[in-house]
This record gives structure tokens, sequence and C-alpha cells, in this order.
């Protein structure tokens, strides 16, 4: 982590952060409303520093963290934790969201590709009856 960095665009520390895989993700992220700096729905320019706070809503895991390092370059995962540090409500929100999504799956989630022959046939005998 770079101590001469005291700023940086808000799409490219998600980036780096890995909590978005391109920058262009990061992007839209930020334009569709789904990250808000301090309480506040900001544009993927936005320079961030450290101690701000940020609400990150992706990949249906909604995250309230605090910067605590800006990093300019992308590294591996377990350096990238460092730039962050996660409230501890929202840990716990993640935990029991996750909790749930174990005790009751969505229908159909193990469900995979197209029905096989037999499957399509259970499925026209079904709709005879």
């Amino acid at each position: 982590m770079s101590d001469s960095i005291t700023r940086m665009r808000l799409d490219k520390w998600l980036w780096a952060s890995r909590f978005f895989k391109t920058r262009s993700l990061a992007s839209g992220a930020v334009d569709s409303g789904k990250i808000k700096v301090n309480g506040t729905q900001v544009k993927p320019a936005k320079e961030i520093t450290i101690g701000d706070r940020l609400e990150i809503s992706a990949h249906e895991q909604q995250w309230t963290i605090i910067v605590n390092a800006i990093n300019a370059q992308r590294r591996p995962a377990p350096e990238a934790r460092l730039l962050y540090e996660e409230i501890p409500e929202s840990v716990a929100r993640r935990q029991q969201l996750a909790e749930l999504k174990r005790l009751a799956p969505t229908p159909g989630s193990t469900i995979k590709g197209r029905p096989t022959k037999r499957d399509g046939r259970k499925i026209r005998r079904f709709g005879e009856d």
C-alpha cells in the first residue's frame, strides 16, 4: 500500500479492492446507485479518502465498509482485504442472510441446464393430467 496516495477515484478503488472484476463493472455499479459514499450517491469519478464509509450492493451481497488504505494497483485478495474494514453490523447482516439462504434455498436453484429426455417425459405427463 502506497503512503503517497491519499485520494483515488471511487471506481478504481473498488476495482483495486476486488469488489468488482473490472473498472467498467465498478463504474456501472456506481452509476446505477449501488454504491454510496458517506450515505450519498456519487459518480464514479468521486475521489475517496481514508476514513470514508462505503455502502456497497453487489452480487446479492451488501457491505458497509470503512476505507483504511488506498492502493493504485490491484493486488492479491489477502492484500486487498487490508484496504478496508467491514463494520460489525454489516458482518452480522451478511452472516444472517447466508444462514437464511442455506436453510431455505431458492426453489429450482439445484437444477442445472436443460432437462434430460426422461425429465421431459415426466414434464409432459404432468401436464396431461
